[in-house]
């Protein structure tokens, strides 16, 4: 039978379009019917975070708008005529060409088309991201290695210590921009030098020394994996996966202590690091800790319903270092089945022997209607999107919405990671605490 999905909290592969965005100067280029890149830049950079359309995004995007005179005859001229009139208006650095369903079913030769302006040394590549494949997720990987396959070279020379970041998918996490920097800053701490192509000034430049990286960091539970591994198999760059994104200073200070050692940093460096961050962080936890231990204030329990990097990661704070129980924790982003007993397996980590139910469910219907089958003994925090504001008020919870769709608030770049992130995401929540209780 069918599965009715409500309350979708991605969207098709083709949304992909926005992680050609998200690097700087970068134009895709959309082979698809009228429509699709609309309502995908609405989802995703509109009602998640308010982040707009920045460069060259929303209305200004080039699509082929193919109708029946292409499904019948082929799109093949329409969309070679919207690549060169592209390369007239546009000034960019670096195109994509994606593909939505009907051109994937139709069969245009895309790919043929593509390198015509390849061979012409155009700074081009193309992706087939026919909604039917999957999620954006899917559609991110499959731009980022199509750029592996027909742009990136084989370099000269390594470049020591450089280390190309992947993590976040651009706009889906409307933290993304804030979280690589922070763990830029994070890498740059151990003397490392962070490239990301990902961001505000990141472009072609950072594009091109993706090859010389001395290794690839990839801070995603499965996002990106086939990714590094793709890397390594062409360039033979090595990777670390570290599966949690660095929340609080549990986390962090792990994630310092991994890397360094990965890299081979001085440890008494990674120490005296890790002991000043950490100095730093419990100073204010300890300056406000009457009210954060105060019992009427504090909520006991917490659910989380979000994509699994924020699951895990959030989970791994508000347990370890708030001292907070989990009830179950809903990932969202419809994680492969070969993945999920690795993920599941990560909910087993917490401190004090803790371990957390996980339930993986892309369908916000189904969703909260076990949330709302649990029996809570306190005011729950539910950590999810704006889907759960009115669940939230059903059940008595705190909600604040840190995943896709977060259309009541709205980011610029803020940050969860690391350890002033933690100090953020702690505000955030007390501030809805003491809120109700004014």
């Amino acid at each position: 039978m069918t599965q009715l999905i409500e309350q979708l909290r991605h969207v098709c592969s083709l949304g992909a379009l926005q992680s050609v965005l998200a690097i700087h100067r970068a134009v895709p280029i959309l082979h698809a019917g009228p429509g699709c890149g609309q309502k995908l830049w609405s989802a995703t950079g509109v009602d998640n975070g308010c982040q707009g359309s920045g460069y060259v995004g929303g209305h200004t995007v080039p699509c082929t708008n193919v109708g029946e005179k292409e499904v019948i005859f082929g799109g093949d001229e329409r969309l070679r005529e919207t690549i060169q009139n592209t390369f007239k208006v546009i000034d960019g650095d670096f195109f994509v060409v994606l593909t939505g369903c009907t051109s994937d079913i139709v069969g245009d030769d895309v790919g043929d088309i593509v390198r015509e302006f390849q061979n012409e040394g155009k700074p081009i590549v193309y992706a087939e991201t026919g909604g039917f494949k999957g999620s954006n997720f899917i559609g991110h990987e499959l731009v980022i290695d199509a750029i592996i396959d027909q742009y990136l070279e084989r370099a000269d020379e390594i470049e020591t210590g450089l280390v190309n970041i992947w993590s976040s998918v651009p706009f889906q996490d409307p933290f993304w921009v804030g979280n690589l920097k922070e763990i830029e800053k994070l890498v740059s701490s151990l003397g490392l030098k962070p490239n990301t192509i990902f961001g505000p000034g990141k472009g072609i430049e950072a594009l091109n020394k993706v090859p010389k990286a001395e290794f690839n960091l990839l801070i995603s539970p499965w996002v990106g994996l086939n990714n590094v591994k793709h890397l390594e198999e062409k360039f033979g760059t090595p990777f670390l996966h570290y599966p949690a994104l660095p929340i609080g200073p549990t986390e962090t200070s792990n994630f310092l202590k991994t890397l360094g050692e990965y890299a081979e940093v001085d440890k008494k460096h990674i120490q005296n690091l890790i002991r000043k961050n950490e100095e730093d962080y419990y100073y204010y936890i300890e300056r406000t800790a009457d009210i954060l231990l105060e019992t009427r204030l504090l909520p006991r329990r917490f659910v989380t319903i979000a994509d699994s990097l924020y699951t895990l990661g959030i989970s791994r704070f508000l347990i370890n270092d708030l001292g907070l129980l989990p009830e179950t924790q809903f990932i969202t982003d419809g994680i492969s089945p070969e993945y999920q007993d690795a993920v599941r397996k990560e909910f087993t980590n917490f401190e004090a022997g803790i371990k957390a139910e996980v339930v993986f469910t892309n369908d916000g219907g189904t969703v909260q209607e076990q949330v709302r089958n649990i029996r809570f003994r306190s005011r729950p925090l539910i950590l999810g999107s704006a889907w759960e504001r009115v669940l939230s008020d059903e059940i008595n919870g705190y909600p604040l919405s840190v995943s896709m769709p977060v259309s009541d608030r709205m980011i610029l770049n803020r940050t969860y990671v690391g350890y002033d992130g933690a100090l953020r995401l702690v505000e955030d929540i007390y501030s809805l605490v003491l809120a109700d209780f004014q």
